[in-house]
């Protein structure tokens, strides 16, 4: 197959894909209309309804979220024009494809200024509603993936693989793995730099909503004067509403980082969101149904915050359903190797500069160092020493040097010096170390025996 018929055959695969997961409402006054739509979209969406009035349109909007809104302009009492003018008030959120007989340039003109998404002259056929939708829902996925990844590439952190495979980041694996499948809030905590993020986004990969968005917000980086129209959205003048990022993340998972520091007047707004999965955009009169996986992060004690008043209460408990601390790189300093070989091949190819050798001196510094500021450290550090070209004096080391992937296979060449190391921070204690290093006390002991200091 060629390129540009795989093109194509994935771009209709898409097509279909989006078509097959819509809700659309149909609202016009002729029932031959209305049948022959839903005649035409069964089987092809995942919803569809019908009403017969503007008055029933609303009533249908007030109980449930439509992605599609098909509507004739021309009806008993009130336009779709007028109706459509009325429910932006509201908050109405849907994409409009307006059917008429009646296309003047007028009329045009008004349809846009309304947001209409598309227009489609009667009579029609199936074909011509159906490829009006694709459009529509195209344009509509287009425009939120594309405010998405600009957000991505203004945020660069919590992006990349999750590495390490010491004990502490296997269990961190495990208790993702178990909570994925589940809907239910979750909380990571853990100090600066560990990985909260990239760890939720691991989450999210795992979970059944792994091909919807999923959207970082970091609280302390909003402008408390506008962090309610930012998360919630805003209608102004009866327009459109302006999406925020809780719709960009409806489908999805929102990942709201530093939640203590959220505006305590809106705390409770996302409480009651937390509650009845229900969005209210700021300046709207209606509530939509939103499905929205949240996960937290914090490097603060929360428990401090409730006590300070800082954070609700109700807002904690409903929050902390199930909490994962992410562990400091000191109590991991066995991914060290892994993670410095990775961000060396990482910063040097995209810098275009040599990698640096890696001794197995460099290693064992790299290991007895602290790294206050945990993985977000070393990467750091990484990066700074290819663009000099050299490490920092603290971290350089003679002796056969590694560079790049290569590095990973030096972690039998330095295990020794590793469990010594760790036996030195559990003060000589044998049984902390092999629980530490996640082997058996037996373990220690042989090894030690064999290295001739037992």
């Amino acid at each position: 197959m060629s390129a540009l018929a795989q093109d194509t055959r994935d771009d209709v695969e898409e097509a279909t894909s989006l078509l097959a997961g819509a809700s659309v409402l149909i609202v016009d006054d002729e029932m031959g209309i209305r049948n022959f739509l839903t005649k035409t979209l069964s089987g092809r969406v995942k919803r569809v309804e019908e009403a017969a009035s503007p008055k029933e349109a609303s009533a249908k909007l007030d109980d449930a979220h439509f992605d599609i809104v098909i509507l004739d302009n021309i009806m008993p009492g009130k336009t779709g024009l007028d109706w459509i003018a009325e429910q932006r008030q509201r908050g109405l959120f849907t994409d409009v494809i307006m059917i008429t007989a009646y296309a003047d340039l007028k009329t045009a003109i008004t349809a846009l200024r309304a947001g209409v998404s598309d227009f489609v002259l009667k009579p029609f056929r199936a074909n011509q509603i159906v490829g009006a939708i694709e459009r529509t829902l195209d344009r509509k996925y287009l425009r939120r993936d594309n405010t998405l990844l600009r957000r991505e590439l203004i945020a660069e952190k919590g992006r990349g693989p999750m590495l390490g495979h010491s004990p502490a980041m296997n269990a961190v694996r495990e208790t993702l793995l178990k909570v994925a499948p589940l809907p239910i809030p979750m909380l990571f905590t853990g100090a600066s730099g560990t990985g909260k993020e990239l760890a939720a986004r691991q989450l999210h990969a795992l979970s059944p909503r792994a091909e919807s968005p999923f959207v970082a917000v970091n609280c302390a980086a909003i402008d408390p004067e506008h962090f309610a129209s930012e998360l919630f959205g805003r209608v102004e003048h009866g327009e459109q509403i302006q999406p925020g990022l809780l719709m960009l993340a409806d489908g999805g998972t929102l990942f709201l980082d530093e939640v203590a520091l959220m505006p305590e007047r809106l705390q409770a707004a996302l409480l009651r969101i937390l509650e009845d999965k229900k969005l209210r955009a700021v300046g709207a009169e209606r509530e939509f149904p939103l499905d929205v996986r949240f996960l937290f992060a914090t490097n603060a004690n929360l428990e401090e915050a409730v006590a300070e008043g800082r954070l609700r209460a109700d807002l904690f408990h409903r929050i902390n359903v199930i909490k994962l601390e992410m562990p400091p790189l000191a109590l991991r300093s066995e991914d060290i190797v892994e993670l410095a070989a990775f961000f060396m091949t990482q910063f040097s190819k995209s810098l275009g500069m040599p990698a640096l050798e890696m001794s197995e001196e460099t290693f064992l510094k790299l290991r007895r160092y602290d790294w206050p500021g945990n993985v977000r450290e070393l990467r750091n550090m990484i990066e700074r020493s290819v663009i000099l070209g050299e490490f920092p004096e603290e971290f350089s080391g003679l002796g056969r040097g590694v560079s790049g992937d290569m590095a990973v296979e030096s972690l039998e060449l330095v295990s020794q010096r590793h469990i010594l190391h760790v036996l030195d921070l559990c003060d000589g204690n044998r049984a902390e170390a092999a629980r530490r290093l996640g082997v058996s006390r037996k373990t220690i002991d042989r090894k030690i025996s064999v290295w001739g200091d037992g």
